[in-house]
């Protein structure tokens, strides 16, 4: 790459990473023929909450860097295990920022890439794998390759995302980037008919633009049947003042008292991440009291999430609980993307039957489809037919979805099981022709879930990439208890 910077702290060096990943393969090669292989790291963003292997693990330190930016060609290059938080202050010193950023602050690039990530951008830019121009994976053969989307490593760059660590683990990632304004201006449009709703999205997506002005960012949130909202976010070089949501204020309640508001591009970034959207709720953190007690470096959604696996290991709620006599609750955390024209439909559903409020809805089309063209090498990947672009999780390219989340949990009744609701929400994603995203509680049977989540396509990349299934396959690391 060209016309390289590294501006101050927190760039690592070429060097530095060729010694991190033969480390990585040294310790592949020391671990016994036979033993499964796992990836040992500090955090996670998974909510698949499964009792820990004891066998050996990589240790992923050193993978954790920005290795360049480049203005000139809008890419970075950065290592896999790089939070969204530290590549973005990269990106926005140059005035560029990643086509996607998902919304908390310490998912990693290569978490997005080998899951999935979405926010406001999916609209137009699709999910963060689709800006991926080359991958450095460490198979599950112990070997490294460089995939890229028309090499002979093809197979591999279209099955990775999804495979959630299942073919191997990437190192080092070359990602495009788009150039950023000072600020985002934001409306909050109401709307009280989910239809209504989903008609305003078509013609966003279709437009870029509601009401004659512009439309960069699209997302939206229902707090309930006829109290729903369109937050639409549009670039600003001026604005007449800037609100802060990483303190005091919560930035989901304003979207039902503020019409339009102002941010900087990195609150807006951010905006979700102080409050985990609105779950801080649950530890007390939107008490007035208790926020003005919490030290503000604690309001992040990583705190949040080991204050719940903490809660998942020790079970002190629940035995508290047991004690005053209310009942067993079930975790429901779910990202679903149904598609657009069937989205009512499924709220609907939703709203009758799952007693979660609010709910989030983020709009997303794959790149390319009915808006930017998208760059040669993407061009190359939407060639493929068999199992669509990225079979692993085949949405059509010219359909548009909505990426619908909702994240607590809800009681159990008496003489029920845990994992029912969860069930019948896969249940119900598949009569309205959606997909579920893997990174929490799943619960298909083998012949459904490999139906839904390219089969085919994975056994034959799982077969050349890890021929000794010394990673877990997507099935077992998805759905399997262990």
């Amino acid at each position: 790459m060209r016309n390289l910077t590294r501006p101050g702290e927190g760039f690592a060096t070429d060097t530095g990473h060729d010694q991190t990943r033969e480390r990585l393969m040294r310790q592949y090669a020391a671990i016994p023929p036979g033993t499964p292989i796992r990836l040992s790291k500090r955090t996670s963003n998974l909510f698949r909450y499964r009792e820990r292997s004891s066998g050996p693990g990589l240790d992923a330190s050193g993978l954790d860097q920005v290795l360049s930016v480049d203005p000139v060609s809008r890419t970075a290059d950065v290592q896999a295990m790089t939070t969204y938080e530290r590549l973005v202050d990269a990106t926005l010193a140059h005035g560029l920022m990643p086509l996607v950023v998902p919304q908390l602050k310490t998912i990693t690039i290569g978490g997005a890439v080998t899951g999935l990530g979405i926010e406001s951008s999916s609209f137009r830019n699709g999910l963060p794998h689709e800006s991926v121009r080359e991958l450095e994976i460490l198979t599950g053969a112990g070997e490294v390759v460089v995939a890229d989307p028309e090499g002979k490593h093809r197979d591999l760059f279209r099955t990775f995302p999804n495979s959630y660590g299942t073919l191997g683990y990437a190192l080092r990632l070359v990602i495009d980037l788009e150039p950023v304004h000072p600020f985002v201006r934001l409306r909050h449009v109401r709307f009280t008919n989910l239809e209504m709703l989903t008609g305003a999205v078509a013609s966003i997506v279709a437009a870029s633009a509601f009401d004659g002005e512009p439309v960069d960012f699209l997302d939206g949130t229902v707090f309930g049947a006829d109290e729903a909202y369109l937050t639409l976010g549009s670039w600003a070089d001026t604005v007449p003042y800037t609100s802060d949501y990483a303190g005091r204020q919560i930035y989901y309640r304003s979207i039902r008292s503020r019409r339009t508001d102002y941010l900087t591009v990195r609150d807006y970034l951010w905006r979700w991440d102080t409050d985990w959207f609105w779950c801080s709720r649950a530890f007390g953190a939107q008490n007035r009291l208790v926020r003005a007690l919490w030290p503000k470096r604690w309001l992040r959604s990583d705190v949040y999430a080991k204050l719940v696996r903490w809660e998942a290991g020790h079970q002190v709620s629940a035995r508290l609980d047991r004690s005053r006599g209310r009942p067993r609750r079930e975790r429901v955390v779910q990202d679903v993307e149904i598609p657009l024209g069937r989205t009512a439909e499924f709220m609907d559903w939703f709203l009758r039957e799952v007693p979660i409020l609010p709910v989030w809805l983020c709009p997303l089309r794959l790149r390319g489809a009915g808006g930017a063209a998208p760059t040669a090498p993407m061009a190359a990947v939407q060639a493929e037919s068999d199992g669509g672009p990225w079979p692993l999780y085949p949405l059509h390219p010219d359909q548009t979805y909505v990426n619908v989340g909702f994240w607590s949990t809800v009681p159990i009744p008496p003489g029920g099981r845990d994992g029912e609701v969860n069930r019948r929400i896969e249940k119900a994603v598949a009569a309205h022709d959606g997909h579920k995203s893997l990174y929490s509680e799943s619960y298909y049977a083998p012949e459904e879930f490999w139906a839904l989540y390219g089969g085919t396509a994975y056994r034959d990349v799982k077969k050349r990439y890890d021929p000794r299934s010394r990673l877990l396959d997507l099935y077992a690391k998805a759905v399997g208890r262990r």
